[in-house]
């Protein structure tokens, strides 16, 4: 059965791009978190002001409830950078599951340098790392580095999620 994915990770980790070929792949829908967002927090983070959890409150509760709308299946790109935003996103759908790109600063920084025009500037980055919460070992989900192809960091989650469930249900 097919569950709820969030991809996530810092600004410039791929997971738009990760996101919608993942999606893709399983042939369920995509969403990106950033189009969630309402025009006060991207007027915030364009000024270089990283936002705060009362900014990011009613933006993971959109989220959460296209998560919950997608149970059958769908994938989407959010930072989810705390545990406690997972939490929120979990309140919504219990069941999603975690893609967690992880990677070196110096790889995520020259990825984010190509992408002219984005919204979130590279200054933020490093605020970006320094709230990163990785997973806990009690969250549904898997961390895969993003210093490989696209297609490799789908084949390594899926093969990943393949060998979670056969242990749960053998």
């Amino acid at each position: 059965m097919a569950v709820p994915i969030v991809v996530m990770g810092v600004s410039g980790s791929g997971k738009s791009t990760v996101g919608a070929a993942l999606a893709q792949r399983l042939r369920v829908p995509f969403a990106d978190a950033d189009d969630f967002h309402p025009p006060a927090n991207i007027e915030k983070m364009s000024a270089g002001e990283p936002l705060d959890d009362g900014d990011r409150y009613p933006w993971l509760e959109s989220i959460g409830q296209w998560l919950a709308q997608h149970r059958q299946g769908g994938v989407m790109s959010c930072s989810a950078l705390k545990r406690k935003y997972r939490d929120q996103l979990r309140r919504h759908c219990p069941d999603v599951e975690f893609l967690h790109l992880e990677g070196a600063v110096e790889v995520i920084s020259r990825r984010q340098a190509s992408r002219p025009g984005h919204f979130m500037p590279a200054k933020l980055l490093e605020s970006q790392f320094r709230t990163l919460e990785p997973l806990e070992p009690d969250e549904h989900g898997v961390a895969i580095n993003v210093d490989q192809s696209i297609d490799d960091i789908i084949e390594n989650y899926v093969s990943a999620t393949d060998s979670n469930a056969a242990e749960e249900h053998p």
